[in-house]
């Protein structure tokens, strides 16, 4: 009993030794540090439901919010929060040697599907799969696809218009990640999908369960991770199920078995990837004549644009997580962001129908169907687009690891150099920055006039962040943004988005979500234009 006794001890003093010294790393390098909570870190509320990511992220922001940055404790992990736009830009564009990699989500040897993605790669072998991806993305591509996403929306909106209903009330999330599916399903692998009639299809059912990051066992996993990596590796512990990882595998297997009996080549992402095993490469080329898709657009970097040293072994498997990744950034955070712009119209009247004008003006002026030009060069609708990219980021931080030793170096009072080693976590609070008065007045309003000719140039650089920054931007962003100014022009041609009795307003983040999502559901309804 005695023995065991001083064992308890033994171990509790040294745990709790550990736990001192792990917490204060910040104040020992002379940086002030959030008021963590031991083991969980800064992490507690959020994780008792009682605080959404979103509001983590600004709550961390706005600790000390005179200084650069803040030491923060993502659980048991030490991580230098990043406030300062220019310090922000030093790290992620001008010193991108330093931090070129993302910290380590699932290992790749327990999970390849979501382990060997362009987001997960790390180094030479993701500078090299960005060289290959990025063709695949430029606006004159986005131009070659657009016909596509805009017959898609077509379709929802013609199915919605055959109920024949003065008003449709409906889940705008569940409508809008249908809506993705298809376009995916046509843009990536050539598969026509028609989720709204056909609602239980596999490549839908398949997308949901592989972007649900709110079950009970993802959740586990997710802090798993985190808190104890090691133990994932040993016991394999994979991160999507055995039956998602078997449908993405054989898809892909059986699109380049196909292509490559019938000598098909379609402009899209496995094509590229298929190329590029032959041997043959790509590059970007210049998109001459060409308008692009916003302001929102991150612009794609030289850095990744490089010939490789030595060419590229790609495998079937290396080609099903690219597609798996663009898919899981497609299929719902796309669909979310959506669902977002709507209830903003909703909630703000006005803005729809300042909105509506222009869609409306510009359908009078073209000859039938809405083209690639005439969607882009619609002002409103990008303003609206940014704004709700500004005050509803999915993204609500982005995050970058040491590669290489790197100092901080002190350029107002008070400052120490800071001295980062290989591995140090670092995080930039994108909703922080977001909502930051210093760089947008009301934050909390939804103003599109924000991002008018007038206003848009004298947003801060490297305060509007939606799609990341530097070469490890997001690199589906024009993709992106045309999906979505594709479906609002053909929805409000047609519908007014109205409130019903389930529409939340204002609305509320849900806190038992990672991601952001309203609390109630985007729950809204489709009221028939009068004719």
């Amino acid at each position: 009993m005695l023995l065991l006794l001083v064992t308890v001890l033994t171990v509790g003093f040294g745990l709790y030794l550990f736990l001192k010294y792990r917490f204060s790393y910040w104040e020992r390098r002379g940086v002030k540090q959030s008021e963590a909570v031991w083991f969980f870190g800064d992490n507690l509320r959020q994780m008792l439901m009682r605080e959404t990511f979103a509001d983590m992220m600004k709550r961390l922001h706005d600790v000390h919010p005179n200084d650069r940055y803040t030491g923060s404790y993502q659980l048991l992990v030490p991580t230098l929060l990043v406030r300062d736009p220019d310090l922000i830009k030093t790290i992620c564009v001008k010193d991108f040697d330093h931090f070129s990699n993302h910290r380590t989500f699932v290992p790749e040897d327990v999970d390849p599907l979501f382990g060997k993605n362009l987001f997960a790669l790390k180094d030479q072998r993701w500078r090299d799969m960005r060289a290959v991806l990025s063709p695949s993305f430029t606006s004159s591509k986005m131009r070659g696809m657009f016909l596509l996403m805009s017959d898609c929306a077509e379709k929802w909106v013609k199915f919605f218009l055959n109920k024949n209903q003065e008003v449709v009330e409906l889940n705008m999330k569940d409508a809008l990640t249908r809506y993705t599916n298809d376009v995916i399903a046509t843009c990536a692998f050539g598969i026509e999908v028609d989720s709204l009639n056909n609602p239980d299809n596999i490549f839908y059912t398949m997308g949901r369960r592989a972007t649900d990051f709110n079950s009970l066992s993802r959740r586990l996993k997710f802090m798993g991770y985190f808190i104890v990596p090691w133990l994932y590796r040993i016991f394999k512990i994979s991160f999507f199920e055995e039956d998602i990882k078997e449908f993405f595998y054989k898809l892909v297997d059986d699109t380049i078995r196909t292509r490559e009996e019938k000598g098909i080549v379609r402009p899209d992402m496995i094509n590229l990837l298929m190329e590029a095993r032959r041997g043959k490469g790509n590059k970007i080329e210049a998109d001459e004549k060409v308008i692009d898709t916003g302001f929102s657009v991150v612009q794609e970097s030289d850095i990744s644009n490089g010939k490789s040293s030595a060419p590229m072994k790609i495998t079937n498997e290396d080609i099903a997580s690219q597609v798996m990744i663009f898919f899981f950034g497609g299929f719902d955070s796309t669909a979310s962001t959506m669902c977002f712009v709507a209830h903003e119209l909703v909630e703000n009247p006005d803005v729809q129908s300042k909105l509506r004008e222009e869609i409306m003006e510009t359908k009078s002026q073209l000859k039938g169907k809405l083209t690639y030009e005439a969607l882009l060069k619609m002002k409103y609708m990008d303003m609206v687009i940014s704004e709700t990219l500004r005050k509803w980021p999915l993204a609500v931080f982005t995050d970058r690891v040491c590669t290489k030793p790197y100092t901080i170096q002190p350029t107002k009072p008070g400052e120490k150099p800071v001295q980062l080693s290989v591995g140090q976590n670092l995080l930039m609070p994108v909703y922080g920055i977001h909502h930051c008065y210093k760089y947008y007045p009301h934050p909390e309003r939804f103003d599109p006039e924000r991002f008018n000719d007038e206003n848009k140039d004298k947003i801060s650089p490297y305060t509007y962040l939606p799609f990341g920054l530097g070469p490890r931007n997001c690199i589906g962003n024009r993709f992106a943004l045309l999906e979505m100014k594709a479906i609002f022009y053909h929805m409000l041609s047609e519908f007014e988005l109205v409130p019903t009795e389930k529409t939340q307003i204002p609305l509320k983040l849900s806190q038992s979500s990672i991601n952001p999502i309203a609390e109630r559901g985007f729950w809204m309804g489709l009221k028939k234009l009068e004719t």
